[in-house]
């Protein structure tokens, strides 16, 4: 029997249709396997295929909900020789679901060379959003929400380290990076030694067993987990942006330029999340000191 509101199946359904193949990026939990959409589970069980960066890990997750589907690494040194093979399945009919270790697909992870050549060769794409432990951390820091960086793993060598610290030292938004337990109290170290004793949250195992969330002044935060034999788990890293308020110098500066008010409030909403009023405000004060 047909469905009596044809207009509100799925959009995803319609597009199965469809002689050329589906590509889902789907996300998965983060820790709990818990935190995951009954959309995400329906496409796993649909698909013909999964490709996932640890078959092993993507397994336990498929076997936890009764999937059994075939798996095919994709991981970052195998990402060009896996483009051309998904893509061929993919124009040939079948669906394809892409995953992660863990969370969404492609943030800090691989994904991004197949999800552009898909594009490039027509073929459709259907995020199925979920867990992101970057947006997972965001919310938990009491840091301002609105604008924020993800700059995923920050630069090893600490000469580069150094250099991408100083260029990105004058934003006055929230700073969130993923980066390894190992690397992490170095990392900490580096961060006071550019921007000073900035106030820091560290997101330990979120939504496992040993979630933590370490918050204070970088100096701090590094004391204590020092203070530990081991750090353990995988870590998100937020810190605050530059104290003051740097949407000023910016309106003053496209002003000084030659930007109207209302282009200036355009720029500063995108940039800063700043309102018109407080723009126009800033704006009309400055006319009138300089009149």
């Amino acid at each position: 029997m047909p469905p009596l509101f044809p207009f509100l199946l799925p959009a995803i359904d319609l597009i199965m249709e469809g002689t050329t193949g589906v590509l889902y990026l789907v996300s998965t939990p983060i820790g709990n396997l818990e935190d995951i959409t009954l959309r995400a589970l329906r496409i796993l069980k649909e698909v013909d295929l999964v490709a996932c960066e640890d078959t092993r890990r993507s397994k336990k997750l498929l076997s936890h909900y009764g999937i059994s589907k075939p798996l095919i690494s994709y991981y970052s040194p195998k990402e060009a020789q896996r483009v051309p093979l998904l893509l061929d399945r993919l124009k040939k009919g079948e669906n394809v679901a892409l995953i992660t270790d863990a969370g969404t697909p492609l943030l800090s992870d691989p994904g991004w060379r197949l999800v552009k050549e898909a594009i490039e060769e027509g073929v459709p794409l259907v995020p199925v959003p979920g867990p992101s432990a970057l947006l997972a951390a965001l919310v938990a820091s009491g840091f301002p929400t609105c604008p924020f960086a993800f700059w995923g793993f920050p630069p090893r060598k600490k000469g580069k380290l150094l250099h991408f610290l100083k260029g990105i030292k004058g934003m006055g938004l929230t700073h969130v990076f993923f980066e390894s337990p190992k690397r992490i109290l170095g990392t900490l170290k580096i961060m006071e030694e550019v921007w000073g004793d900035r106030r820091v949250m560290v997101a330990r195992e979120m939504t496992k067993a040993y979630e933590e969330f370490i918050r204070g002044r970088l100096r701090e935060v590094r004391a204590s987990l020092e203070a530990r034999k081991e750090v353990k788990g995988e870590v998100v890293l937020l810190v605050e942006g530059r104290e003051g308020e740097p949407w000023k110098d910016k309106a003053l500066g496209l002003a000084e330029e030659g930007f109207g008010a209302k282009e200036v409030a355009k720029i500063l909403k995108v940039l800063y999340g700043t309102s018109k009023r407080e723009v126009y405000s800033l704006l009309e004060r400055r006319n009138l000191d300089s009149g």
